[in-house]
This record gives structure tokens, sequence and C-alpha cells, in this order.
């Protein structure tokens, strides 16, 4: 399993707004990542220099979303709808962004459940809640 640091993910995610703003070529993870950025010009800032974003840091008291968890997050929803893990995730996020119009407030909707099943796991110190996870978007799908 890729377990990569803080700041490995800062710095990806830093390097690939980098390379788009040069015209580099892209690894087909950093097209995927380019997407979301593209998506998200009001973090262009947090990218722009890979120093401030490694020494960066995001509470929840500046009331400020942290723009690298953010991004990592839409390439996660994104990872597990191309695989389809868990299992009837793409399907679930696909109902989703049909119902809201928009695949990137579907992929914010499915954020807040991953977001969700990740703070049970850790509260509980039992493994990830795929299903739950899987019944939280299906249920903001048919809403």
């Amino acid at each position: 399993m890729f377990a990569p640091s803080q700041h490995d993910v800062r710095r990806f995610f830093c390097e690939t707004f980098g390379k788009v703003r040069q015209g580099a070529p892209l690894t087909p993870m950093e097209a995927l990542a380019a997407g979301w950025i593209d998506e998200h010009p009001e973090y262009h800032g947090d990218l722009a220099d890979v120093d401030a974003a490694l020494a960066a840091t995001y509470t929840v008291e500046d009331g400020r979303t942290n723009p690298f968890l953010h991004l990592a997050m839409h390439l996660t929803i994104s990872e597990q709808c191309s695989i389809d893990q868990p299992t009837g995730v793409k399907q679930a996020v696909a109902l989703l962004a049909a119902r809201l119009s928009s695949l990137h407030q579907a992929h914010h909707q499915a954020m807040e459940c991953l977001g969700e099943m990740v703070w049970a796991s850790q509260r509980s110190g039992l493994p990830p809640d795929g299903l739950a996870y899987l019944d939280c978007v299906r249920s903001r799908a048919t809403r």
C-alpha cells in the first residue's frame, strides 16, 4: 500500500500545478489532479509556493479548508470510482452527480461521507466501514 507523507502530498500538488503552468507533460495521475486543481482556482496561491505549502498548517480554528486534503479527497474519490471500490461507489457517485447536475458537487457530498467514515474508524479503532460510506453516498444520491 502506498502511504505518502503530508509533505509528499503537498509536493505532488505543487509540482503538478507548476507543470501545468509551464506546459510540461503530466503523468496520468498528475493529469487527473490538474483537472481538480483547475476546478479550484482559490487554491492556486497555495500551490504556487512549495516551501510555504510545506510549512502551512490548517486548523479548524482558522476556518479555512486545507487545500491539499481537499484535492487529495477529490483524487481518492476519482480513483475509487475508476476501480469501483467499494463496489457500487461508481454508480452512487454517478447518480449523485446526475441529481446535482455536477460531478464536482457530487464529489463534495461524497467527501463528507468519506470524512465521516475516516472519523468513525479513527474514533472506534476499527477498520474503515466501506459499506457505511457507500450507504451514505447512496443516501445523498436518492434524496
